[in-house]
């Protein structure tokens, strides 16, 4: 080989090798289960990630093939047990039919909760700023940029302390939906979750978003901003507005997918992602093939409400149980509780399941979900229409988008029992309708140029690569309200037309003095 062709080969190897640093400051919880897609993909293609975690974290293994850690020795306020107590307490209401006043309560219990989750993040945060050593540590490992989800605020403070470009996986922020601190939301036709409203709203609805809006966020605040506003004041000066930290991102990774999201404007450093966790099926288990292929011509239901729901009270599981008994089809349930009186010989119970392999089954004709944004989108990509039992959180308002699209039937737990159960299936399996729009949005989602997650790593690495992304980013966030949305100009202009008018009516009223004095005089 020629002395060139050696030197071309070698600059194309090591430029394949090449690979960055990333630190990962994630959100515990389900967010860690699709922020560790990014995350494994990152390291399969060379990058180098590291990733901070509190001492208590309950989902983000200390160690792991895929990425380093570093452990901060605090509590991080991550508490599976609280947020499963809370949901069966939330379950135990809404079922109870209870009072206002009770739901209120339960209410003040999660926003007292979510303000000690945001406290313990800030802590977190001041225990890795003060710790010298550590600081040292990151600062020498020269990072390329911080991948966070905005969901807390922790990523956000330690990228802008280490002066760090700064790329969101993100659906949420502290301060609710994700594109309503980025980009253009009018309120006219963009729905606030969890409002549960649609694109197209009547005079009333809009109403009730622009009251809902101003009271979320007016909630907001008062959940996180006493802890950020302080450490963004002690870290970075009183003059800076903790949120403007947010909005200042380079780029912003969404999971949605307007295959579900309505029609909204957006930012050109709003990169969609939805269903990027999304693959096609593989083989399943055993046992587990077995059972799917004696379902003959009727199919098979899955139901999984989540991570955090892994049983239900006595007698709704039973009366859930009642009605998947009287299906032809066979049932695969995952289930942690125990096993319901009522138990057909067509249902199998599963401590875990296969959830995307399943969904891809020829054999599966429904998805029962709680309506959780993975879940939502491994149907959409496998086209498998939906029964929702909504609990808690975003998932009504999930939901909600998927019913207004026709692939989906929602169930409130509060009437929940055998009858309407097996009504609400029964109507979706039957109509053809639910299944064909399903597979029309499959089509529609799987139709791009470019795979989500591909198109999310193109664009973390190109923020690497080109040290950030200032150029998409705008710097609307900086103007205070009234210039942003030029109440400044509307008033200027007013008040000099109005004086312009003033001057005009004075001209004419002068001359008509004048020539009244004029005709007094002639006569």
């Amino acid at each position: 080989m020629s002395l060139v062709s050696i030197i071309s080969l070698l600059a194309v190897i090591i430029s394949a090798a090449y690979g960055g640093k990333v630190l990962v400051f994630p959100h515990d919880g389900s967010h860690w289960v699709n922020m560790r897609v990014l995350v494994e993909e990152l390291h399969t293609r060379g990058h180098t990630v590291t990733v901070i975690r509190a001492a208590d974290s309950w989902y983000i293994r200390e160690a792991s093939p895929h990425y380093n850690t570093v452990t901060v020795d605090v509590a991080g306020g991550g508490n599976e047990d609280f947020f499963r107590l809370f949901v069966s307490e939330v379950i135990k209401i809404k079922r109870s039919k209870g009072s206002a006043w009770a739901r209120f309560a339960l209410d003040m219990e999660l926003k007292e909760k979510f303000f000690e989750l945001h406290k313990k993040v800030c802590e977190v945060i001041v225990h890795i700023f003060e710790n010298e050593e550590l600081m040292k540590f990151l600062r020498d490992a020269k990072y390329d940029v911080v991948l966070t989800d905005p969901a807390n605020g922790g990523g956000v403070m330690l990228a802008h302390y280490l002066g760090l470009p700064l790329v969101f996986n993100a659906r949420w922020t502290v301060h609710g939906e994700a594109h309503f601190a980025v980009a253009p939301s009018p309120l006219s036709y963009v729905p606030l979750p969890p409002s549960e409203l649609t694109d197209q709203m009547t005079f009333y609805e809009r109403v009730k978003n622009i009251v809902f809006y101003t009271m979320r966020m007016h909630l907001y605040k008062q959940v996180v901003g006493p802890h950020y506003s302080e450490l963004s004041s002690r870290y970075f000066g009183p003059d800076v507005d903790y949120f403007s930290l947010f909005q200042a991102a380079d780029l912003w990774l969404m999971r949605v997918d307007f295959v579900f999201e309505f029609p909204r404007p957006i930012m050109p450093n709003i990169i969609h992602m939805g269903g990027f966790q999304c693959k096609p099926s593989k083989p399943l288990p055993e046992h587990l093939e077995e059972f799917v292929q004696t379902s003959g011509e009727h199919g098979v239901i899955i139901m999984s409400l989540g991570t955090l729901i892994g049983e239900l009270p006595r007698d709704l599981a039973d009366e859930i149980a009642a009605a998947f008994a009287k299906l032809p089809q066979k049932v695969i349930w995952r289930y942690k509780g125990d096993k319901p009186a009522t138990l057909g010989s067509n249902t199998l119970l599963v401590d875990w399941m296969p959830q995307n392999d399943l969904l891809g089954h020829p054999n599966v004709k429904l998805f029962v979900s709680h309506g959780g944004t993975n879940g939502i989108y491994e149907a959409i990509y496998h086209g498998v229409p939906i029964v929702g039992i909504p609990i808690v959180f975003d998932q009504a308002d999930n939901l909600s988008r998927l019913r207004a699209k026709g692939v989906a039937k929602v169930i409130d737990v509060s009437v929940l029992d055998r009858e309407t159960f097996q009504t609400v299936i029964q109507e979706v399996l039957n109509e053809p309708s639910y299944k064909m729009n399903m597979q029309r949005l499959s089509r529609l989602h799987r139709d791009q140029p470019v795979k989500p997650l591909d198109r999310a790593i193109y664009w973390l690495e190109f923020v690497m690569r080109h040290k950030g992304a200032a150029h998409l980013r705008t710097e609307s966030y900086k103007m205070p309200w009234y210039s942003y949305h030029s109440v400044d100009v509307i008033l200027f202009l007013v008040t000099a037309a109005l004086l312009i008018l003033l001057f005009f009516a004075g001209l004419v009223w002068s001359c008509f003095r004048l020539c009244l004095k004029k005709k007094v005089k002639t006569d």
